[in-house]
């Protein structure tokens, strides 16, 4: 078959991957000039979320106050956003939040799978290192992560409870004054350069054929007529916006995995999604002092601010900005950025002090999008020949491995190694 994927970020890359694996012959449109551009280039850093990850439970957004829970609700938050809110607020009480994560733990295990069978099938090396420190603040904190403990021992993952002083001793970064709660090690977790995984991907497609990447390219439309399905090209630099002309490509089937640009496109056609814009901040700053630098990959567990290592510099990530899709083509305000970036200054400040210049940090802005559930959107939707892969938040890009492998088999029309219920909780639909 002939598959367009909209979209050359992780997600967008992945799926053309499997694709191509699966025997299709495949178009990536893109609208930069490069891949892995868009909200891929800001990644934290984490491969595959653990219960601790996740951007929904007991401690995602448990507080009101900006500067606890890490996410700021910029002024002007309208009715469906509050809505969308409240949705994910039930997802703290432990039973829903179990289920949920119970539905997306087999989507975790293969991508796990997926990833490694391409890492060991053409030797890629984008910067992967194991070692994940969850830091707790308080004991009101500590009890609010009892959920998600319950839920490692559950699904048998390893990992390690550690008082303060053991914090200390794995990670001399880490110091234990002022006081804190303790810490969640995971060992074997890993985190990795996400921009380079993808762009290595796209390597290795380019040198085996079959994967055309149409790259400065933006999609207008999407056409779905019959048994076929295409897109419409907008118009190029220099071409008249009254012109008649339409460039259309065709193909057997279409894949939307264009982040946050794929709700308009999915709008046009009558479908939408209730996936919220969250727009997370990174600042890349050198280390300060060599001694003062983590070993492994510090993690705010309440905040979800990671702190990872990248040769001489720091990866700090987080400061999610939540606000309505309306609001989107609009620029924050200088304040609510400021605050932003703060609060990724601080948590740097409180866990590593003297690691990073945090003065002559580089920063980025990139939009992720969360559903009402916490749960990607991937699968068929609206025709038979329209698929989506979008709305995996920002935990765990790694999910984008299995995601591509499910569009994939539902494509080819093979059974996919996943349970009926996650399937079904992964769907377009589910939301009516």
């Amino acid at each position: 078959m002939d598959v367009i994927v909209i979209g050359g970020g992780i997600a967008g890359v992945a799926t053309a991957y499997q694709l191509r694996a699966a025997g299709h012959r495949v178009c990536v449109v893109e609208r930069h000039a490069t891949v892995a551009q868009g909200a891929t280039y800001g990644h934290s850093g984490i491969v595959l979320p653990t219960p601790l990850d996740v951007w929904f439970g007991p401690t995602f957004m448990a507080s009101r106050q900006n500067a606890r829970n890490g996410v700021v609700n910029k002024a002007g938050f309208n009715g469906p956003a509050r809505q969308f809110v409240k949705q994910l607020a039930r997802l703290q009480d432990p039973n829903p939040y179990g289920h949920q994560y119970g539905l997306l733990r087999p989507l975790i295990e293969m991508s796990r799978e997926t990833l490694a069978d391409m890492e060991a099938r053409f030797g890629l090396e984008f910067e992967q290192a194991s070692g994940l420190l969850h830091l707790v603040r308080s004991a009101q904190e500590w009890e609010q992560l009892r959920p998600a403990l319950g839920l490692l021992r559950l699904h048998e993952m390893p990992y390690h409870e550690l008082t303060p002083a053991e914090c200390a001793a794995f990670e001399h970064s880490v110091r234990t004054e002022p006081e804190f709660a303790g810490g969640v090690l995971f060992e074997h977790e890993r985190t990795a350069n996400c921009p380079l995984f993808t762009k290595l991907v796209k390597q290795v497609l380019d040198t085996q054929g079959g994967v055309q990447f149409m790259l400065g390219c933006e999609v207008s439309a999407i056409r779905l007529e019959g048994q076929r399905a295409g897109v419409e090209l907008a118009p190029g630099p220099g071409v008249a916006s009254r012109s008649r002309e339409v460039d259309v490509i065709n193909a057997d089937a279409v894949v939307v995995a264009a982040g946050h640009g794929s709700l308009p496109l999915l709008e046009r056609l009558g479908l939408r999604l209730p996936l919220y814009p969250l727009r997370l901040h990174t600042l890349v700053a050198p280390i300060a002092h060599e001694e003062c630098a983590p070993h492994v990959t510090i993690v705010d567990a309440v905040k979800r601010i990671v702190i990872s290592r990248m040769n001489h510099r720091l990866r700090i990530a987080g400061g999610a900005v939540l606000q309505s899709p309306a609001l989107l083509d609009k620029p924050l305000g200088e304040a609510v950025t400021k605050e932003a970036l703060a609060l990724l200054g601080q948590a740097t400040h409180d866990w590593i002090p003297g690691a990073a210049r945090i003065s002559a940090a580089l920063p980025w802005e990139g939009v992720k999008l969360l559903s009402p559930d916490g749960l990607p959107v991937i699968g068929n939707a609206l025709h038979p020949r329209l698929y989506v892969n979008a709305g995996h938040g920002p935990a765990g890009w790694g999910l984008a491995c299995g995601s591509g492998k499910l569009i994939a088999d539902l494509i080819t029309g093979s059974a996919p190694d996943l349970p009926v219920d996650t399937l079904a909780a992964l769907r377009a639909d589910r939301f009516k």
